[in-house]
């Protein structure tokens, strides 16, 4: 695929949870950041942390539920500090994002990005993806995904 010069959005390695062997051990999302960054959240809601579930194979995120009156599911990267937020909790995700609540804030102060939804819908042409290898378009194409946030939070083999 071309690479759009004027992309909002650059992937770096391993965001689609996959590795080349020469680029050494991916980088990890700290558990215990992520979630005292969820109690943080969950304080500034007015809610309570609910169900977390770190990190399994082969999904590429960790999820929690902030439950309260502005009930979200929050999403981690494993590999990179990213933050989405959706409505119910999934193994794989490609449009069913939800803008960030007002209380994101408290991922972004432990040094989250927290990603909107506008971004993780971008159709992959304007994603700069250059670092994709064939294997990661292979299953792109498999797997049907077409947004940014299909392949940032996905659970393929």
């Amino acid at each position: 695929m071309a690479v759009d010069k004027h992309a909002t959005f650059t992937l770096p390695p391993g965001a689609t949870g996959f590795f080349r062997p020469g680029d050494g051990p991916p980088p990890e999302t700290d558990w215990r950041t992520f979630r005292a960054a969820l109690y943080a959240a969950a304080r500034a809601a007015g809610g309570r942390v609910g169900e977390t579930e770190e990190q399994s194979y082969p999904r590429t995120f960790h999820t929690a539920v902030i439950e309260g009156a502005d009930e979200r599911v929050v999403l981690c990267h494993v590999h990179h500090p990213w933050i989405a937020f959706a409505t119910e909790r999934r193994d794989w995700y490609t449009e069913e994002f939800l803008d960030p609540p007002p209380w994101a804030r408290s991922f972004t102060d432990l040094g989250f990005v927290v990603l909107d939804r506008a971004r993780l819908t971008l159709p992959l042409r304007a994603v700069d993806t250059a670092v994709l290898t064939p294997r990661d378009w292979r299953l792109i194409r498999s797997y049907g995904i077409t947004t940014l946030g299909g392949v940032l939070f996905n659970a393929w083999d």
